[in-house]
């Protein structure tokens, strides 16, 4: 007998069930349903969803602000893959009594797809591949890391992990974020300077900042004009960091050398989008936290939040 109807959200690759036993819910009376598609809308969400009592999000795939959870009658339990979502209206949800639930997610994926970016950037691998692929032979000249000034804008736990990979890399390391002291700096291997400061002296600017209303849009057209023409902006963490229509026509204009980016205003990108033609970029669909090792965090511990919340006991609860 069903007791509970769970929605598993935005499964692109279709392998949620790869890395959690989903299929022994139907014994606790819960029938799942996966959506391997986005929504392209609220109102979409809102339409497939009403029928929901659970519900596993994927990251910010989709968005839970006040209007949808008020749209969600049943919505009893929400699961954030993480233990932090910005999509997600978490005093909404608690006036609601639903339930938020977080998970948790591995330190490496994320730092490893951004070296990955800032490489293939400096040595060109995406032109030369296709060069290569269209029988030609070598296109153009990339330029080494050694010696560089890597910015780093955040200094959490992915930033100090950058900062080791650049120190490896033989560059020097500058970092800044609203409430970072010289010494927690200086503990990552890196100094701290001003903002305006660490874009002037950067070759290359790596954002690592969580996405809130005191941090949408802290690179905008300053930031950019300050890095340069010789300067890379890198963008593994959000979007909504940078000012998009600013950094398009830095890009078209030549303020920058170049982007390397992960993350978008909207995702997925949509077909035509200004920055899919802008030139000097490397861009990749927002995979940096797309592992084996990150998914079996993700998706067995959204898992776990399930069965607790089942069990009457709650766990890695985000608004309780």
């Amino acid at each position: 007998m069903t007791r509970f109807r769970l929605a598993i959200l935005d499964d692109y690759q279709q392998v949620s069930g790869d890395y959690a036993p989903w299929d022994s819910l139907p014994d606790d009376g819960v029938k799942v349903s996966v959506f391997t598609a986005p929504f392209v809308s609220d109102e979409q969400a809102v339409a497939a969803l009403a029928p929901f009592d659970i519900i596993v999000a994927m990251r910010e795939r989709t968005r839970f602000p006040q209007r949808v959870l008020e749209s969600l009658p049943n919505l009893k339990l929400l699961v954030t893959t993480g233990m932090a979502n910005a999509a997600i209206d978490l005093e909404a949800a608690s006036e609601r009594g639903i339930v938020v639930s977080g998970t948790g997610g591995s330190p490496a994926a994320a730092p490893e797809l951004t070296w990955a970016l800032l490489l293939a950037f400096a040595r060109n691998l995406v032109a030369e591949e296709n060069s290569l692929r269209a029988g030609d032979w070598q296109s153009g000249v990339g330029f080494e890391l050694e010696g560089k000034t890597l910015g780093i804008v955040g200094l959490g736990k992915i930033g100090t992990r950058i900062a080791g990979y650049a120190k490896a890399f033989g560059m020097d390391v500058l970092a800044w974020s609203q409430n970072l002291t010289p010494e927690a700096a200086a503990a990552a291997g890196a100094r701290k300077v001003s903002k305006e400061e660490l874009f002037r002296e950067s070759d290359v600017v790596t954002l690592h900042l969580r996405l809130s209303d005191r941090t949408e849009g802290i690179v905008g057209s300053q930031e950019l004009r300050l890095l340069g023409p010789e300067g890379l902006l890198v963008n593994t963490s959000r979007g909504p960091l940078v000012d998009e229509a600013a950094l398009v026509r830095a890009l078209e204009e030549g303020w920058i050398r170049g982007a390397a980016l992960d993350v978008f205003d909207q995702e997925p990108l949509p077909a035509g989008h200004p920055l899919l033609h802008s030139p000097r970029t490397v861009l990749s669909p927002h995979i940096g936290y797309v592992t084996h090792e990150s998914y079996r965090q993700f998706y067995g511990g959204a898992f776990e939040d399930v069965k607790a919340w089942l069990d009457g006991n709650p766990v890695r609860v985000l608004n309780g």
